[in-house]
């Protein structure tokens, strides 16, 4: 077991983040560590996720997971409890674009995977996160990664929204259930931030996107995501439970309507297929 980090607003605390290979769950993981956490990251891409606790040291170990696979993401909790003794932060954060495409097209297994990765994945991990928070009497924090997208029409596309709402749900009433046990739940719902998820390496569109839709003039960065996180995770969060925080430069202040502007959504009502993010996995999509 290696020792706990002394110093930092987590110093002594374990979490386990999913997505942690790039993008928002990267940065968390930076900044958990930075703040005195050991950190597991969980991530589908063995590659950048090796490379990623490689170079967070010691603090940090990987384990491969499929957020949509029990067995995975019971074997990550495992990890922390073993590799750390405890776990007290959940950060369910892996995510994919999902299903895209006229809702008349979409293939029923593209929206399924869809909705196992994101909502199941939260499910799987808020479950078996819970079971060792409560053995452990001490409470915890679990942070889900919803999205804008989630709260308004328009956001995105029919199954990530779809989906994205149904982690806003789901944070709440496993707030009111684990609230007994001083487990705290709450999401995170980011707007434009720009990770390979988001602008699909064009990063031009989401720029201006970011100036049509945006009213705070600065992009949105996944240390901005980091930041939310490790105040839910930690002590000045402790009366905050069923809540879901808005990052996304007060977008939802002034009117939702993301998906269609960028340049790399705009057309996908002439297509239709899956994008699987920052798995490792290509894309798939045919011209209707």
């Amino acid at each position: 077991m290696t020792p706990s980090q002394t110093s930092g607003q987590l110093a002594g605390r374990v979490a386990l983040i999913t997505g942690a290979a790039s993008g928002m769950g990267l940065a968390t993981a930076e900044r958990f560590v930075g703040e005195g956490a050991s950190v597991v990251i969980a991530d589908f891409n063995a590659e950048a996720g090796q490379a990623a606790a490689d170079r967070l040291g010691p603090a940090a170990r990987f384990t491969r997971c499929d957020v949509a696979v029990e067995d995975d993401v019971a074997a990550a909790v495992e990890l922390a409890k073993d590799a750390f003794g405890r776990l007290d932060v959940m950060f369910n954060n892996a995510g994919i674009g999902g299903a895209f495409g006229p809702i008349t097209e979409i293939e029923a297994e593209d929206w399924d995977r869809t909705f196992e990765v994101l909502v199941k994945g939260v499910f799987l991990g808020t479950k078996y996160a819970a079971r060792v928070m409560i053995e452990q009497v001490e409470g915890g924090s679990i942070i889900n990664t919803s999205s804008i997208a989630g709260q308004n029409g328009g956001g995105g596309p029919q199954a990530y929204s779809a989906a994205k709402a149904a982690v806003i749900n789901l944070t709440k009433t496993t707030a009111l259930e684990l609230a007994p046990h001083s487990i705290r739940v709450n999401a995170i719902c980011p707007g434009i931030i720009f990770t390979p998820l988001m602008h699909s390496g064009d990063e031009a569109s989401a720029e201006a996107l970011m100036e049509k839709m945006q009213p705070l003039p600065k992009r949105g960065e996944g240390a901005d995501i980091a930041g939310a996180a490790l105040w839910l995770a930690g002590d000045d969060s402790a009366f905050v439970s069923g809540e879901s925080i808005t990052v996304d430069g007060a977008i939802s202040a002034a009117g939702t309507r993301v998906f269609g502007l960028m340049d790399n959504t705009k057309n996908l009502h002439r297509m239709v297929g899956m994008a699987h993010g920052t798995t490792g996995q290509p894309a798939k999509a045919r011209r209707l």
